[in-house]
């Protein structure tokens, strides 16, 4: 019996703790439900309207920064650096010395030819004296000026020898980081110095050929670089490739830019507006004001009830480009409507709202 009696009031007190809890969660709920079926206040929020803007029609490539004329400057013979003209960065005009080579052999040697074509020369006019008073033959005034010539065609030989130990600039541009050193003995073809033509400057990229038609010389583009971000450089198509990329269906165009402070450089990656000549009219909202999905961009639209209270209701729409701030809004909203500024996570379609009162509904602005 005394079993039994422990067993009963165990069962007991587990009824009255389970009873409790499962009191105080019916409580909860019902606590609960009653704050739902009371109105929730209207959500705070920002409005803007639709507005009408008038835009460039653009599309947009990216490519890379090239220079007009871009070379790493090398010898055409070999020899020991005896002279170096330049520092690295300087700027140069087409015909400044870089280097010199050591060129004591090539001078002899082109004294000697010289001394060479001096005495062709005497003989040539002491064979022509003796002609005119028929002393010696045709064929000996012939051979006297074959020599000659060809000693004068020895002498512009070594001349031309001893040039190449002097390396100019080949155009005007801006000279990179030095690659040899005085004293140093450099092979054929060994790099001496980089060397560029900054401005103007081109910016070289690729458009699918169904944008071909969208794009011709003398359209203006709009470049921007990950470098300069806050800048926008101006420039102009110059060249269209002749051929489309059969294996990318891609053709190549080129831009012309003005690049006068030179902070565009050759191997740059590059964004690219191109332009095209006549604007359109298109609906814009803030970019903040639109939701972009895999599954379709949206916005929440402002309007009124049946009960004249505001509500927001979600809107799918399709976009356009994007410039600045503001997003083009191609179908799915009409100019004059009000959506939401800003602030889309927080809200659901049908909700009450209240627009701010210091931030009342104003247009889109470029």
């Amino acid at each position: 019996m005394r079993v039994v009696s422990r067993f009963l009031v165990v069962i007991i007190v587990l009824g009255v703790v389970l009873g409790g809890i499962f009191g105080y969660r019916f409580y909860q709920f019902g606590q609960m439900q009653e704050q739902r079926s009371q109105p929730q206040p209207p959500a705070q929020i920002s409005a803007i309207e639709a507005s009408t803007q008038n835009w460039t029609p653009a599309f947009k490539a990216v490519g890379n920064i090239e220079a007009v004329n871009g070379i790493e400057v090398a010898n055409e013979v070999p020899g020991i650096v005896e002279e170096i003209n330049f520092d690295s960065g300087d700027a140069v005009q087409q015909g400044d010395v870089l280097i010199r080579l050591n060129a004591d052999i090539d001078e002899a040697t082109l004294s000697t030819r010289r001394a060479e074509a001096q005495l062709a020369k005497q003989e040539f006019r002491r064979i022509s004296n003796l002609l005119a008073k028929q002393a010696v033959s045709q064929s000996q005034y012939d051979e006297a000026k074959a020599n000659l010539d060809a000693a004068r065609a020895r002498v512009n030989e070594a001349e031309a020898q001893l040039s190449k130990k002097i390396i100019r600039a080949p155009f005007d541009g801006a000279l990179g980081i030095r690659l040899v050193d005085q004293g140093e003995y450099i092979a054929t073809g060994t790099a001496i110095v980089e060397i560029n033509m900054l401005d103007p400057i081109y910016v070289d990229y690729t458009v699918s050929e169904k944008d071909l038609p969208k794009v011709a010389t003398g359209y203006s583009v709009a470049v921007t670089v990950a470098a300069i971000p806050e800048h926008t450089f101006d420039g102009n198509v110059s060249a269209i490739n002749t051929s489309i990329n059969p294996e990318t269906r891609t053709v190549r165009i080129r831009a012309t830019l003005d690049n006068p402070e030179n902070r565009l450089r050759p191997g740059m990656f590059a964004t690219i507006q191109t332009r095209q000549p006549k604007d359109i009219e298109v609906i814009t909202v803030p970019r903040t004001a639109i939701s972009y999905n895999t599954y379709g961009d949206y916005v929440f639209v402002v309007e009124e009830n049946d009960n004249g209270a505001l509500v927001v209701n979600r809107r799918s729409i399709t976009t356009g480009e994007t410039r600045g701030t503001q997003a083009a809004v191609l179908s799915g909203l009409k100019a004059g409507e009000t959506v939401v500024a800003k602030g889309l996570l927080r809200l659901r379609a049908g909700q009450r709202v209240e627009i701010q009162t210091d931030e009342q509904p104003q247009k889109a602005t470029g």
